[in-house]
């Protein structure tokens, strides 16, 4: 059973690590190659959503039919092993969506050319501020040399 979790996870730290690669700004000819390279990647990678699905219908499944320790007679052991298959499940339900999501938006990032045009002008903010900042030091220097 842990397998498919592990699996699970690899490839949400995958989509993740791609995600934030997509998001630095690169010279346009590095970009446009990794954006290729990402589009191919997706393609097979489409598993993901079908596979997560899955996991996200057992869960439920697993949920509905839990035996409830509510009461009295559950010992403290019983409550524990209650309380953490919650929590495993409420983790687990966060990766599904996770994986889901990164995959949607990996897939946004690597196909819209609006987004180029985001970083472009985020680029263009950055240097203009940075230039902004050179320019106050110099000002501060000449200050304090006087």
């Amino acid at each position: 059973m842990a397998l498919q979790w592990m699996i699970l996870t690899y490839v949400v730290a995958v989509e993740a690590a791609i995600a934030f690669l997509l998001t630095l700004p690169y010279p346009k000819l590095l970009r446009n190659r990794f954006v290729s390279l990402v589009s191919l990647i997706l393609q097979p990678a489409l598993f993901i959503v079908p596979f997560a699905g899955f996991q996200l219908l057992d869960i439920y499944w697993k949920n509905e039919h839990r035996l409830m320790c509510t009461s009295d007679i559950c010992t403290a052991a019983e409550r524990d092993r209650y309380e953490k298959s919650t929590y495993k499940a409420q983790r687990n339900v966060i990766l599904c969506a996770a994986a889901c999501l990164l995959y949607w938006y990996v897939g946004k990032m690597s196909t819209s050319p609006l987004m180029e045009t985001i970083l472009q002008a985020c680029v263009f903010t950055i240097c203009k501020y940075h230039k902004q900042i050179e320019s106050m030091e110099e000002v501060e220097k000449r200050y304090k040399n006087q």
